[in-house]
């Protein structure tokens, strides 16, 4: 099968063997996205080598159970034993042993197929697209903030990044009711957010020391410093960026002012599901292109260029 290889930060077309493991389900990919963390993967950020890709929906088409089998599905992307301390108490998502689809000891979903436990997966239900079900994975990283911080109506919350994540997480957060604000520096991210009545702030116009929830979402070392110099004392800062490299953080300042840092990745699945499913939120509006997996790594270049939001790739 056609699969995308990443290897010494170089990343190629190769006809390598369809994907076959015991007690997995086989799943034939209809979409998959290209998110940052791919490209940071292609970067260097982590040392990966195998296929990308841990944004996909897909068909079933082999599986332990066959009540699975013709089933649309999305699925979680960590694989974990079950057995370690974390599993065990309910850290699933950090098993000490756990792979990462395409991220981890695992290969991805830039390819014709791919392999996952049936306890990773989800079924679409039917009003939900492929266009939408392939956000589920990044629509649930956004929701997970929710799940780490009770967000309340009267809070003051301010978003720093309007990437292909800050949309996912300006959406998500706008239905909290909460007084929120995004910096976003692209005039397409800008018309996506006033589009749906979210408002935006520039850098300039950030009151320090004033915000109560805090989310940097630009994976910038310059995003962070905006983001640590807004947050109130005993406000909190969440981060759902991953850096490369060490950042410069003056952790006296977060002592003094009692600041609460949380780092936020993986998110519920099924309650992104239903936002898709009721429509609450509207993640197509992010696709900028699709290409064909014969053409994924032009998708690529195209993905990494400024302003770009979600491309997608169809086998």
């Amino acid at each position: 099968m056609n699969a995308l290889w990443l290897e010494n930060n170089q990343i190629s077309l190769r006809d390598v063997p369809p994907p076959k493991k015991p007690n997995e389900a086989l799943i034939k990919i209809r979409k998959a996205g290209i998110c940052s963390t791919d490209l940071e993967l292609v970067k260097g950020y982590y040392p990966y080598i195998g296929i990308l890709g841990h944004e996909f929906v897909g068909e079933v088409v082999d599986a332990p159970d066959e009540s699975w089998v013709g089933q649309r599905v999305v699925g979680e992307i960590n694989a974990v034993c079950g057995k370690c301390e974390a599993c065990l108490n309910g850290r699933r998502t950090h098993c000490e042993i756990r792979t990462v689809l395409g991220i981890v000891n695992r290969d991805g979903v830039f390819a014709e197929y791919t392999t996952l436990p049936l306890e990773n997966l989800h079924r679409v239900p039917k009003p939900v697209s492929d266009e939408m079900a392939v956000f589920t994975e990044p629509l649930a990283a956004a929701l997970e903030i929710q799940k780490q911080v009770q967000v309340k109506p009267t809070d003051r919350v301010l978003l720093v990044g309007a990437g292909r994540l800050g949309q996912l997480i300006a959406q998500t957060l706008s239905l909290t009711g909460c007084d929120l604000r995004v910096v976003a520096r692209h005039e397409h991210q800008q018309n996506l957010l006033t589009a749906r009545g979210i408002r935006l702030i520039t850098e300039e116009e950030i009151q320090p020391r004033k915000w109560d929830i805090v989310v940097e979402a630009t994976g910038s070392p310059d995003g962070f410093d905006l983001a640590r110099k807004a947050v109130r004392p005993r406000g909190t800062l969440v981060l759902k960026s991953t850096y490369k490299g060490d950042l410069n953080v003056n952790f006296s300042s977060i002592v003094v002012d009692e600041i609460t840092v949380i780092g936020s990745r993986c998110g519920p699945f099924e309650p992104a599901l239903g936002l898709l499913e009721n429509n609450e939120v509207d993640p197509t509006v992010l696709i900028s292109a699709e290409y064909k997996l014969g053409d994924v790594v032009k998708g690529f270049e195209y993905a990494a260029q400024g302003g770009v939001l979600k491309v997608l790739i169809e086998p």
